[in-house]
């Protein structure tokens, strides 16, 4: 038997395994859209540890860390960088969201600020905005799911059958238990994840260069000195500079826990403590990264020239003496990093695209009487992203990391909402409406227009600058908004 085989059924094993464990949470959970959205709002330190540090661990690291540090070098560090800290103000924001949401039934971040800034039309916006950057962030796992499968069946399965067939199992769960089968199976595939990563980060460099230290002594006496040196690369192959190594990592900050499938977790937390004491505990998770990375830096000079750079793990697997099964249980767990982040990224965009988007219209609006109609729609809805999703996962030709950087300027400029939101109460509709609208206006045209940046940073810091200016000062010359509705937001 062929070794591709053996580790394709390794790999199908995981895929069933990972169906039944997501089937199963979602039949002891209300059959409510509170129940389907939230999990009834019933989430533990475990699973809430384990639902956003996966989200972490997808192909973006799997596959995109070992990719930036065999072709970027330490340009890859600001991964760390900006994971170390990126979850701190969902400390603050995260208990404050919870507490609403159990007490007006709000389920998304949408839903608060439309309630803060009295604005259905900021609603809407924020819909419109968190399918659209969504969309990407779900295609970057689709294309790691298929370049796996291509890659460990010696091209067998082409790269859209092998997305299909992954995301097919996330889309039949997620469907039926919604996020507490995202929780779950979240939980196995993290632990998965962490044991895979380790082994492969720690084995790799032994195996080709008698340990990790004596490969980066190989490596600063190689052309790749360069790429050892602070801030790395850039995409060209060229010394990145600090204002776009300083500025991806600010961005990224800002907008890490406004990605809705993670600020949507506070509403599914069980209590205050089990949010914060998430935050305090989520920094380990940046030190399971730093193996991702080593297996990246271990290929640099045993493996040159491979491309994409984006499957230089699969393609080192499958050069070195390694026993099918080992490499089928490396396989499972890379999908694993895949799937972990794509079921919460598609639960989390058809419930706001639904309950902050076509809930808004009142055609549809008049029809959802009950709940059961609610759910059934946005499961309607899982299906359509998936498969959007799914058409730009095949044809789209951007690396991995790029697409998620690209889509962090656009989540970054919810920030200074929710920021106001709880800690401005001046703020107002008209400010969030013009800050969030003019924030995502500037960040499009730098990012389709970098020759005219005036400094080289990321696109969605210009972005929020322009965002904190409009809102800042369309709400100081405007009419305040009501009081008593204010005092919810910052009377806690």
């Amino acid at each position: 038997m062929q070794d591709w085989v053996i580790i394709l059924g390794i790999s199908g094993i995981y895929l069933l395994i990972t169906l039944v464990m997501g089937i199963i949470p979602g039949l002891k959970v209300s059959h409510s859209t509170d129940g389907y959205v939230t999990g009834d709002r019933s989430m533990n330190v475990l699973i809430l540890y384990f639902v956003l540090g996966a989200s972490i661990f997808s192909s973006f690291a799997f596959l995109g860390g070992p990719g930036w540090a065999y072709s970027r070098g330490v340009a890859a560090l600001y991964i760390i960088a900006y994971g170390a800290v990126g979850m701190v103000p969902f400390y603050f924001f995260g208990p404050k969201a919870r507490k609403l949401g159990k007490k007006y039934g709000f389920v998304t971040q949408a839903e608060l600020l439309q309630d803060r800034f009295n604005s259905k039309l900021l609603s809407g916006i924020l819909a419109v905005l968190t399918v659209v950057v969504l969309i990407p962030y779900l295609t970057l796992q689709m294309k790691g799911a298929g370049l796996v499968m291509n890659t460990i069946s010696d091209g067998v399965i082409p790269v859209w059958l092998g997305a299909g067939i992954a995301y097919l199992v996330v889309l039949i769960y997620v469907f039926f238990s919604g996020v507490m089968g995202v929780g779950w199976t979240n939980t196995f595939q993290g632990i998965f994840m962490l044991v895979i990563a380790w082994f492969l980060g720690l084995y790799l460099p032994e195996k080709m260069y008698g340990g990790i230290g004596p490969m980066f002594d190989q490596l600063i006496n190689s052309d790749f000195k360069q790429a050892l040196t602070a801030p790395g690369l850039d995409a060209s192959g060229n010394p990145w500079d600090w204002w776009g190594f300083s500025s991806a990592v600010l961005v990224s900050v800002l907008g890490f826990s406004m990605w809705p499938h993670f600020f949507m977790k506070a509403f599914a937390a069980k209590s205050d403590r089990t949010i914060k004491l998430t935050v305090v505990l989520y920094p380990t998770f940046q030190v399971f990264l730093i193996p991702i990375l080593l297996i990246g830096f271990s290929a640099v000079l045993k493996y040159p020239g491979v491309t994409p750079a984006d499957s230089i793990l699969p393609h080192v697997l499958l050069q070195m003496d390694l026993p099918a099964v080992l490499i089928g249980l490396v396989c499972a767990g890379t999908l694993a990093a895949s799937m972990s982040s794509g079921d919460a990224i598609v639960h989390a965009a058809a419930s706001v695209g639904v309950r902050d988007g076509l809930t808004k219209i009142p055609s549809v609006n008049s029809w959802l009487k009950g709940g059961d109609h609610e759910r059934l729609l946005i499961r309607i809805l899982v299906v359509l992203i998936s498969l959007i999703a799914y058409y730009f996962a095949v044809f789209a030709k951007t690396d991995i990391v790029s697409l998620l950087l690209g889509a962090y300027g656009g989540i970054a400029q919810m920030f200074p909402l929710v920021f106001a939101m709880f800690y401005w109460p001046r703020a107002n509709g008209k400010g969030a409406l013009a800050g969030l609208i003019g924030g995502i206006i500037i960040t499009l045209f730098f990012l389709y227009n970098p020759e005219f940046k005036p400094l080289p940073v990321h696109e969605g810091l210009y972005g929020i600058i322009v965002n904190v200016i409009l809102l800042v000062g369309v709400s100081m010359v405007t009419k305040p908004e009501d009081t008593e509705r204010i005092k919810r937001y910052t009377d806690f």
